[in-house]
């Protein structure tokens, strides 16, 4: 029986991280559920997400998770996730089920926030599902919009060491000293 209620849990995700002006999304695909029992993005203590940002913001991100997000903020960086909900027995990918998904509104969000030039992807399931489901709908923008899909930071993604996934990253950080 376990494994059926597990089986139509649904794991819903939480509002996004954005400060006043952010120049940069990053969106995943729907919280871990380390990070919804915590109530925090990227709450996995094997996720390499605050390892990898600490490195291209060249800040310390191991303090308290309200410290990170505060950090994130003053550097131009929204995090949110792609999904807003889905049933998904355990943490995986994978394991989402997409005929019970329900988007968050990344558009209404990107036309709320009209600093955003890029969004980034952490790993390839956060832009299939973005492309899939929203990409059309960035037409409807006033400005482009750049897509960046990058390494998952997850630890089920491990082709990549810390290093590789940083460099690939790095990226970022000519979006966040644009004026």
């Amino acid at each position: 029986m376990l494994a059926n209620v597990e089986m139509t849990a649904v794991a819903k995700g939480f509002p996004p991280v954005a400060g006043r002006r952010p120049r940069v999304l990053i969106l995943g695909s729907l919280p871990s559920r380390q990070s919804i029992l915590l109530q925090q993005y990227y709450a996995h203590p094997r996720n390499t997400f605050w390892p990898v940002l600490a490195a291209v913001l060249q800040a310390d991100l191991s303090t308290s998770y309200r410290q990170k997000t505060t950090a994130v903020r003053k550097a131009g960086i929204a995090i949110w996730d792609v999904l807003d909900s889905s049933v998904r027995p355990g943490s995986m990918d994978a394991a989402i089920v997409e005929s019970t998904a329900k988007a968050n509104d990344i558009i209404g969000f990107l036309q709320r926030h009209d600093g955003i030039r890029a969004i980034f992807f952490n790993g390839q399931t956060a832009a299939r599902l973005f492309h899939k489901r929203m990409r059309q709908d960035l037409a409807g923008l006033a400005r482009p919009i750049d897509l960046h899909t990058m390494p998952s930071t997850s630890p089920a993604h491990a082709a990549l060491s810390l290093p590789q996934k940083i460099e690939r990253w790095s990226l970022l950080r000519s979006y966040l000293s644009e004026n």
